[in-house]
């Protein structure tokens, strides 16, 4: 199982020459496609500066030019969708839920 994640889009929300917040997507694979363990999936979040709820500073607002990917990668919730991820491979390729089979000959007891 080869598992590749990658950021695969970055939209920055701009005011004042400076990102108030991200719209990031981030996409993993597991296996390549055609193979039968071949799985995939794009998880995405919206990041202010500051949570508009708790207050939280989340990154100091600052040129787009000046984000690295590393950066913006850290922004992401990595470490949850890596285990969200591996969840997904194990109940859809490795352990899939198999249906009940109907016995449509079972007779009536008596």
């Amino acid at each position: 199982m080869a598992v590749t994640k990658d950021l695969t889009r970055n939209i920055p929300y701009v005011k004042s020459s400076k990102v108030q917040q991200w719209l990031l997507e981030y996409t993993y694979e597991n296996d390549k496609e055609g193979d039968a363990t071949y799985y995939t999936t794009t998880f995405s979040t919206v990041v202010p500066a500051t949570d508009p709820v708790t207050g939280d500073v989340n990154f100091t607002p600052k040129a787009k030019g000046s984000w690295t990917k590393a950066q913006i990668v850290a922004l992401c919730p990595v470490s949850h969708w890596d285990t969200v991820f591996a969840s997904q491979v194990d109940s859809v390729i490795t352990n899939p839920v198999v249906p009940p089979t109907p016995d449509d000959n079972f007779p009536v007891p008596s």
